[in-house]
């Protein structure tokens, strides 16, 4: 959930032999930058396919553009690859992917972020460009063993606490069954039946409380919910992106009140910021700084509803016919989440606070 989109890859090449394998992989991969040594710049000829541009120092210019692609494809070796890119690292959710290709295009080998990065993916694709040997070091891949960090990124899951991947691959490469939470079904089928025991455990609003059974602690598990719940630390916790806020203020409230009101809310309901869907409110706010400082600083997108749309929406919890005087529709923030959340559920009616009032839905399928 990001307003900055990154640009897809970068090919680095540092002698006129691996400038050569560099156009076979810019002319099949789209976006694709080329970095090359200033020296080298004047061998570049019309079989360039991207955009060229030039480094005097290797190290320093990956510095600057590391974390701006999604990709990085070195043409060299593997221990010039290791060194520049050590002081980069931050983490495997984090991290870009990189394969390293040596000069005559023989081996491509995908040495970071391999799952959810896609430097695995990469790596064969570039192996299918240049007609090289991939070289895949995962256990999950090489065991044939489905990894659960990059099942939870294909599906749009955001992974809370990483450090407990490992924890779940572990016991599948070992055989072991997994505790799988999945209330909305976003691995169950995917995960083969004979690794998982599913966990029906009712996770439920009610008074403003979870309701829920002891669950058992002995094997790994993967936890799926935007609920907030004590469970095992060596379980994975993956949030779904469900919940939509709806969202009304008076004119000019600061982004301080309304981020304050939304966290105490969330805590309230023992709900998940992780999952956060989107913001929404009705059209006039379309201008209200503080709501706009607040989508931005969320890292979600804002969504903006007439009162005709609004209106249409049945069944408010909580109207207010002071706003339907004073605005013209009965629901601002009620009917906003569930119109953002696609007709979906209501499972935080109107909250009131100060200048802020707040609802959330969550989206019915996904």
């Amino acid at each position: 959930m990001k307003y900055t989109k990154k640009q897809n890859f970068a090919v680095w090449a540092i002698t006129a032999q691996g400038v050569q394998v560099a156009f076979k992989i810019t002319a099949e991969l789209a976006d694709t930058d080329m970095y090359i040594p200033s020296g080298l710049k004047f061998q570049i000829n019309n079989r360039v396919h991207c955009s060229v541009l030039s480094f005097n120092v290797l190290s320093r210019r990956l510095s600057e553009v590391f974390n701006q692609y999604n990709g990085h494809i070195f043409i060299m070796s593997t221990g010039i690859v290791v060194r520049i890119i050590a002081p980069l690292i931050q983490h495997k959710t984090k991290d870009p992917a990189v394969v390293v290709v040596d000069e005559k295009g023989l081996y491509a080998i995908s040495l970071l972020s391999g799952h959810i990065g896609g430097a695995n993916e990469l790596a064969l694709k570039i192996a299918e460009i240049t007609n090289a040997e991939p070289v895949i070091t995962t256990a999950t891949d090489i065991n044939n063993i489905p990894a659960i960090d990059l099942l939870a990124s294909k599906k749009g899951l955001i992974i809370e606490n990483p450090e407990a991947i490992k924890n779940v691959s572990m016991a599948l490469l070992n055989g072991k069954k997994i505790i799988l939470h999945d209330p909305y079904q976003y691995l169950t089928g995917t995960l083969s039946a004979s690794n998982i025991i599913l966990n029906d455990i009712d996770y439920s609003i009610a008074d403003n409380r979870i309701t829920k059974n002891r669950i058992p602690v002995k094997n790994p598990g993967v936890f799926i919910d935007y609920i907030k719940a004590d469970i095992p630390t060596h379980f994975l916790k993956l949030r779904p992106v469900m919940l939509a806020i709806g969202m009304g203020c008076n004119r000019n409230t600061k982004v301080q009140e309304l981020k304050a009101f939304l966290g105490e809310v969330l805590d309230m309901f023992n709900l998940s910021a992780l999952s956060l869907l989107n913001l929404s409110t009705i059209d006039i706010k379309s201008d209200e700084k503080g709501l706009l400082e607040l989508a931005h600083t969320l890292e979600i997108p804002i969504k903006f509803y007439s009162k005709k749309q609004l209106e249409q929406v049945k069944n408010i919890e909580r109207p207010s016919f002071m706003v339907k005087k004073h605005i013209g529709v009965t629901s601002v923030c009620e009917a906003a989440a569930i119109l953002s959340a696609k007709n979906g559920k209501l499972i935080v009616p109107k909250q009131i606070k100060g200048n802020v009032t707040i609802a959330i839905a969550s989206i019915s399928s996904i």
